[in-house]
């Protein structure tokens, strides 16, 4: 299993869009995606399980917010720590 990560897309030194990997399988792809929050769709695997969020407008994503929809998927919030490289940026 790959652990979570976070990658940044950056445009002319700004962040563009953000996308936090989950814990997924070897194999596993997105079957589908569902808006979760404002700015935010998660993807999931065909048999349901979570294994990303795609965050759309990052410079106005707020980690309470993020972490709010990692709550309710059953996965760890994400601490600033781990945000850090979006943080940043923003």
């Amino acid at each position: 299993m790959k652990g979570r990560y976070l990658e940044v897309t950056y445009r002319k030194g700004k962040p563009l869009a953000a996308y936090l990997y989950l814990p997924r399988r070897d194999g596993d792809t997105v079957a589908r995606s569902e808006p979760a929050a404002a700015e935010m769709v998660v993807d999931y695997t065909a048999d349901g399980r979570a294994i990303g969020v795609e965050l759309l407008a990052p410079v106005t994503m707020r980690l309470d917010q993020l972490n709010h929809v990692l709550s309710g998927l059953g996965v760890d919030d994400l601490t600033p720590q781990d945000a850090s490289p979006l943080l940043a940026a923003v």
